[in-house]
């Protein structure tokens, strides 16, 4: 009981009372049914405007219908294939694997369980993280619509017309998701991405002979009543939420008046979904450019929306407050400085869940380079390179920016620290958390190599599966980092929470002579004890070759463990030996783990332990370049 009334403090300590307050509230309402009143099921049908009326006085996008200015058309068999997939019920989850859902799909069973939710319960009713059901994600990956676009590409690519396909598919989910009925309803966020997406298609095939008056209407009468519900479900994401949620449905609120200025209630809706994107986007990402979720991938998310938000906002000439422009800017800073310049991956680190809500060219999801230049292109009209998505947002006579940087990198605020070393990447996090944690992973050390991620960070799999895989890739165990007595750095709670939060933290990058020297410490491990742990890292110049030192004070019997999750690939070109605090040598424990790149699918891995009972561990890491 004294544990975990000290834990229940803590959360209210780590979360606010605010958010304890909203959440028991929130609970409260929805016993009571009071989300049935404000969310109908059965709104009557009404015809906003005519399709004629519609197309006279399209409202300003990225482009109108089939002709996408400067956008060659270079038809791929990939894009071929995905279309050829998708027309046989085929389907790529989480931008990685193919799954099978046949032509005849009820857009709510979950196909890896079989599992079907309940379609004729309200959405406050659908329990969206049950063991038995599953992952819901894998229920709401096809529902949000991304895979228009490959549909689009390919059309445009290859002069063709997959309109009643597309039409048929938004139509099939209207006729089997009443509005605010099923889990299709549960996630505003998941709703404000099929409506962007739903835009994006409506203003491709406009002209098209499948996009009928009956079906136009019947389109808009959804589009708006999930608008409604985004809008008045907004303070969930904004307080209890507040991640890359919170931007999403902010700026499908914001544009609501821009897409559809002839829905009632949008006027108001537009303006204060104006303020909240620019809250949101202030309070999200820190002055420095990092991002509160730690996260690469909702980083990207974030780019993604503020690319749509930007460039829908000049065209429609509504800029926003300056504050959203100078952390559009900074994130780029960021990201790029983190970019690995061969691959064009960054680390695959904090929590990855596939997404990739735009996708508008062929590179692999981990590939980032495309989306960056695209908000480099709204913001700046210059790109590191060109690419087919940028044509897509309307953006011609662009200028490329071949300037180099400096070689340190520090991002205090979100507590990342990065050495370029022309093709040789040292990216560390050391952070002090204000705002949720994803992850025990402080310290974690990535190296990169060519283009070759050599020690990595493992991933995050899935949210929703056993508490095995939950403990390997959330834990301190899934990082290159110390753990001590097999203990997290934070101790785990149910879902996403953890408890005792790593809220000291210091650490600085420095250039020296022959060298490049990170030290860092945090405080951490307050569930067990507090703990100090300094790591110190040293990339000699010119060399593939780091000594890194770990020290923490044991107590009593105590040990430390250091963890090294090793690609498998190139295990052979890779040294690691460790010596402890009296210099004598660390037996090395080989073990298999396992790496995630993308969500859902996970891979046998390796790694490396050291054991130690002195409170230092000494390691050498030397890295043979393949010829």
């Amino acid at each position: 009981m004294i544990k975990k009334i000290k834990r229940t403090s803590n959360l209210i300590s780590n979360m606010g009372i605010s958010y304890v307050i909203f959440r028991i509230f929130y609970l409260i309402k929805t016993k009571i049914g009071w989300h049935k009143r404000n969310f109908p099921t059965s709104p009557n049908f009404i015809k906003f405007i005519r399709l004629k009326d519609w197309k006279d006085n399209l409202q300003k996008f990225f482009f109108y219908g089939k002709k996408i200015p400067g956008l060659e058309k270079q038809g791929s068999k990939d894009l071929k294939k995905n279309l050829e997939d998708l027309k046989k019920g085929i389907y790529t989850f989480f931008n990685k694997t193919k799954i099978s859902l046949g032509t005849d799909y009820d857009w709510v069973t979950n196909p890896l369980t079989s599992h079907t939710y309940d379609i004729n319960k309200h959405w406050s009713e659908i329990d969206d993280f049950s063991l038995e059901a599953g992952d819901i994600k894998y229920v709401w990956e096809k529902a949000r619509f991304s895979f228009l676009y490959d549909v689009i590409r390919y059309d445009y690519n290859f002069d063709d017309d997959q309109s009643k396909f597309v039409f048929d598919e938004i139509e099939d989910f209207i006729n089997k998701n009443p509005i605010n009925q099923g889990p299709n309803y549960k996630c505003s966020q998941e709703i404000s991405l099929r409506v962007l997406n739903w835009t994006f298609a409506l203003y491709y095939y406009k002209d098209s002979k499948n996009l009928t008056e009956d079906l136009f209407a019947k389109i808009l009468h959804t589009i708006y009543w999930q608008i409604h519900h985004v809008y008045h479900n907004i303070h969930f994401s904004r307080i209890s939420v507040r991640n890359n949620h919170a931007i999403t449905e902010t700026l499908l609120l914001y544009l609501s008046d821009k897409l559809f200025p002839f829905f009632p209630n949008v006027n108001r809706w537009s303006k204060k979904g104006k303020a909240w994107f620019e809250q949101e986007i202030k309070y999200q990402i820190y002055p420095d450019g990092t991002y509160l979720q730690f996260s690469m991938n909702y980083h990207r998310v974030a780019v993604q929306l503020l690319t749509w938000g930007i460039r829908l906002s000049e065209l429609h000439k509504d800029k926003f407050s300056e504050i959203v422009y100078d952390r559009a800017k900074k994130s780029l800073d960021f990201l790029d400085a983190s970019l690995d310049p061969v691959s064009k991956k960054l680390p695959n680190y904090g929590s990855n869940d596939g997404a990739l809500f735009f996708k508008l060219t062929e590179n692999d999801f981990r590939n980032f380079q495309s989306q960056l230049n695209d908000l480099r292109a709204v913001l700046f009209g210059t790109v590191h390179e060109i690419s087919e998505s940028q044509k897509w947002y309307g953006l011609e006579k662009l200028k490329i920016d071949k300037s180099k940087r400096k070689s340190i990198f520090s991002f205090p605020k979100g507590g990342y620290y990065i050495c370029q070393e022309d093709d040789v990447k040292t990216f560390i996090k050391c952070g002090a958390y204000k705002d949720r944690p994803a992850q025990a992973d402080n310290l974690h050390l990535d190296i990169w190599v060519n283009g070759i991620n050599y020690l990595r960070d493992a991933g995050s799999y899935k949210y929703n599966t056993s508490k095995n895989n939950l403990d390997f890739f959330m834990g301190t165990k899934g990082h290159n980092t110390v753990s001590i007595n097999g203990e997290n750095q934070m101790l785990k709670g149910d879902r996403f929470i953890w408890y005792y939060w790593t809220k000291e933290a210091r650490a600085n990058f420095t250039e020296k002579e022959e060298s490049y020297f990170f030290e860092g410490e945090i405080k951490a491990f307050k569930h067990i004890g507090n703990y100090t742990h300094k790591r110190m890292v040293e990339k000699i110049k010119n060399r593939l070759s780091w000594e890194v030192v770990d020290k923490v004070k044991l107590k009593n019997e105590d040990y430390m463990e250091q963890y090294w999750q090793v690609n498998p690939d190139i295990k052979d070109n890779l040294e690691i030996t460790a010596v402890n605090g009296l210099g004598e040598p660390i037996p090395r424990v080989e073990n298999i783990a396992w790496f995630s790149s993308y969500y859902g699918f996970k891979t046998p891995s390796l790694r490396i332990t050291f054991k130690d009972y002195t409170g230092i561990i000494k390691t050498t890491i030397r890295i043979n370049r393949p010829f």
